[in-house]
Order: C-alpha cells, then structure tokens, then sequence
C-alpha cells in the first residue's frame, strides 16, 4: 500500500501543543538505565497507595460483578444509592447535609472530574485562578477548555496558602474559577477555618466559583481533622467539592471518586459528562457504597501506617535535607539549596542513590527548588531509601 503523503493539517491539536513538555522523560530515562544495570530503584516519586484495597471492597466488587444487572450502561449521575451513601459520609465526617439527587454527582476519578469541570463552566478567554505548585490538571484542563490559567504562587512563608488579596483587579474581572487543594499535593500544606471563610467570601464576592480539591482529607497528622468547604456558611452558592476513594480506601486503580456542592454547577458537569463518558461501572459503585459504611476504620488503618512513615522520614532526613512541615498527606516537600534546579537535583540523587524522587518543577514554576518525596512504598523500603538519601 502506498504511504499517504501528509497534507500538513495532520497532527497535536494546539490545545495538546500547549500543554508544558513533560518534566520527567530524563529522570524516567536515567531510572531505566540504571535498572537495567542491574541497580536497585527506590520509586518515591509517585503518590500511589502500596496499602491493599480493603477485603471487604473487593469482596463487595467481586459480588456485584457477578450480578448481571451490574453489566449495562451506568446511571451517568451515580446509582441513587451510591449518591445516598456519599450524603450519608458527608453527614457524618463533616456534619454537612446534602441532597443525594442534586447535590452530589458520580465521578470516574476525581482527576476525571476536575479536568472536565472547565468545560462545564468557562468560556474562551476566561481565567481560571491556579495555585502553583498544584495538580497540573487544574491548568491542563483550563487550556483544553480555551479558558487561560492564572497562577496564585504558593510560598513557604505564607505557609503555602495563596494571597488572594494580591490578585489583580484586571485578573479579578475575567477570572470565573478558582481551584484550592487542603491538604495540599504537593507541599503537604493544610488550611484552617479562618483561610476557608476568607475564601468563600473571596469568591462570592466576586462571582468566581470555588473548586476545593478535597482528596487527602483524611490524612492529617497534627491538629483537627481537615475540613470541608461546604462546613463554611455561604459556601453551598459558591463552591463544589471533589472528593476520591483513590486515597481513603488504596483505590487508585479503581477510578471512582465524587462531587458535591452546588447544584446547578454540578448539573453543568453531569450534562457534559453525559456527552463525553458513561459513568462509573455499576459494580465499582456499589463497592463504593460498602467501602462508605466503614470509612472510620479504614482510615484509621491507613493513618497509623502512614504516620509511622512520616515520622521515620522526617527523623531520618533531619539535618541533611531541608523537609518543609509534614503535617499531611503522604508527600514530604523538600527544598533546595537556593540556585539549586530540582531536574538536575532529582538525577545527581537518583544517580548516586537509586532513589527517585519528583522534581518540583513539575507542579509549576513555584515548585523550581523542591523536591516532592512519597511515603506509599513499603516501610522496610522507605527506611532503605531514607539511609541511602542520608548517605548521599
């Protein structure tokens, strides 16, 4: 068959070409070889639960998927008692009421979620209001929908909480989305009621809806348990939430997660999610449902494990890194020594230890002089990887 000459208007769209290149290529290229010389790796890079999915989940999905009813189309919105289960955990983690039918919409991973958002509720040429570091989907999704990211710079001294304040008034007259994560990938950073009060005012006062990115809520180690947007008054006409089992219940793999908040937003997202994807596999959510009725327990597991890790991490990296406050999550957020580029820093470390960690730059241009270390490998593993980063 003849090869078909190119006409030139095959290839990335511009909104693909926009995106920033991937960070990451010569630390995955610098890792391959070094495994295949027969190196030992310490992968810290990735955030993705070692800890197993409860039995019971799993146990609840195998049934579930042996029942035929399961095998059809979805309901788009989430199984009405899939919904019922969500407003139930809402009620009872947060003392927040929901309404299940309006109130709160299946998603196919938070990520999923958060990436369509933009498409839901901004128009060419507005601006989405991005913390950075941050999840790069809050920016990526903001392009795809032609909408334009402006960066709220996240800053150690400020205790990587943005200054809304100092956003300009020009900015403030197209922004019409603004996304929060607490606890905060990647600096570990949480946020107090006073900073959510000042946020929700924020945002009603100026027409932007509040997207708070809520999936590492239940790991805090230090102070009161994290809160939800919605527990602030005025928040139900301003802000939605996104929430996930990826990190409460080790379900990464699973893709099952949720929204909840404003009704007529949420609405917005299911109608451009019915044009784009057919739900959450029915079995996955009714495995979310049994995964709901025990949240306390599992939580607690998980906590006393990934305590344990934070703590061995932050005695073990005392006095030769500088490790940011470790209140959260399962990253530690390592700064650099001033000058020092986080690409070249991860591949010295990676070449002299075999320990992989992710450059800072990869969140966003304030992420340049960290490091972002992850405590979701074994713990024999990361107590090897800790004395091999103390000896480098």
């Amino acid at each position: 068959m003849a090869a078909i000459e190119s006409t030139g208007r095959i290839g990335a769209a511009d909104r693909v070409q926009a995106l920033p290149p991937y960070l990451f290529v010569e630390i995955d290229r610098v890792k391959k070889e070094l495994a295949a010389s027969g190196r030992e790796i310490f992968d810290l890079g990735i955030g993705d639960p070692d800890l197993p999915t409860p039995a019971f989940v799993v146990e609840a999905l195998a049934a579930a998927a042996k029942d035929p009813s399961t095998h059809r189309y979805p309901d788009g919105a989430g199984l009405p008692a899939f919904r019922e289960a969500v407003a139930a955990f809402y009620k009872d983690r947060f003392g927040v009421t929901l309404d299940p039918a309006t109130e709160v919409l299946a998603l196919i991973g938070s990520k999923e979620g958060i990436g369509h958002l933009p498409l839901a509720v901004l128009n060419p040429g507005d601006l989405t209001l991005v913390p950075d570091p941050g999840y790069p989907v809050y920016s990526s999704g903001t392009t795809f929908a032609g909408a334009i990211p402006h960066l709220l710079p996240l800053r150690r001294e400020n205790g990587f909480l943005p200054d809304l304040k100092a956003i300009p008034d020009g900015v403030l007259n197209k922004a019409r989305l603004l996304y929060l994560n607490y606890p905060n990938n990647p600096t570990g950073a949480i946020a107090g009621e006073a900073f959510y009060r000042d946020a929700i005012a924020f945002a009603s006062r100026h027409g932007i809806l509040l997207c708070h990115d809520a999936a590492y809520s239940e790991i805090t180690y230090e102070g009161p348990p994290s809160m939800s947007v919605l527990q602030i008054p005025g928040a139900r006409e301003t802000a939605i939430e996104m929430h996930s089992f990826s990190k409460i219940f080790n379900m990464t793999g699973w893709r099952c997660a949720f929204a909840v908040g404003r009704a007529d937003v949420l609405a917005a997202l299911g109608k451009l999610k019915n044009n784009m994807d057919s739900g959450v596999f029915t079995a996955v959510q009714r495995a979310g449902i049994a995964a709901l009725s025990r949240w306390k327990e599992v939580v607690a597991g998980n906590l006393g494990t990934y305590r344990q890790r934070r703590d061995l991490v932050v005695a073990g990296l005392q006095g030769k890194f500088d490790l940011c406050p470790f209140p959260s999550t399962f990253y530690g957020w390592i700064a650099l020594p001033k000058g020092e580029n986080s690409g070249d820093a991860a591949r010295r470390i990676l070449q002299q230890t075999g320990v992989v960690l992710t450059p800072g730059r990869g969140f966003g241009e304030n992420g340049e002089g960290y490091l972002r270390l992850s405590i979701t490998s074994p713990t024999d593993r990361l107590a090897r990887a800790v004395e091999l980063l103390r000896q480098s």
